[in-house]
């Protein structure tokens, strides 16, 4: 920690290894897992999703906080492991949302897999973009976003965003995503939702 003649103190270092996107194993950085039971009415195939073992793991997560939640103009970092997999024809994926304080953008930077990022304005309007090793993402604030993993090994991304950004997981808990990725005849198709 360095100080000075202000009364700012900086958080020191973590380690991250930049060829797996994996955090060390640093007491400050916090992880959690979402499971297939943990993911109800979030896929369209709920049957499918509900006779699986809610167990499983769908994605993990590793994030550093290193000023409190909720502290303006501070910065999280973190990352998510999407594992890969499908419920019914549709690619294991994040439950996805907006941010809170709509206005707050966010980055990923894809570290290992193949997958997709799924974005959604508030008016429904949706766009897809590829995710593959060394993508780097920018999501603007107001925007819903998903990552869907599309390959056959795991789908590990970095990200950023900011401390008092919060999660809105609620309006996608309503209305879902206005697209969906579905795997047919062995390939990722885009399909809309109406």
């Amino acid at each position: 920690m360095i100080t000075g003649h202000g009364k700012t103190a900086v958080a020191g270092p973590i380690h991250l290894d930049l060829s797996t996107g994996v955090m060390g194993n640093d007491p400050r950085v916090e992880r959690t897992v979402k499971t297939v039971g943990q993911m109800k009415r979030v896929f369209l195939d709920e049957q499918a999703r509900s006779e699986m073992d809610p167990a499983q793991v769908m994605y993990a997560m590793e994030y550093w906080k290193p000023v409190p939640d909720g502290t303006e103009a501070g910065l999280f970092f973190g990352n998510s492991t999407v594992f890969p997999g499908v419920i019914g024809e549709e690619y294991f994926m994040t439950r996805g949302h907006f941010h809170a304080k709509r206005d707050r953008a966010e980055f990923y930077s894809t570290a290992s897999g193949t997958g997709m990022l799924v974005l959604m304005d508030e008016q429904r309007c949706a766009t897809v973009q590829e995710m593959g090793a060394g993508s780097t993402h920018y999501i603007p604030g107001r925007i819903a976003h998903r990552v869907v993993n599309t390959g056959a090994v795991p789908l590990t991304f970095l990200a950023c965003w900011p401390s008092d950004a919060g999660y809105d997981y609620a309006a996608i808990e309503e209305q879902g995503f206005s697209v969906r990725v579905l795997r047919r005849n062995g390939v990722p198709e885009v399909v809309v939702q109406l």
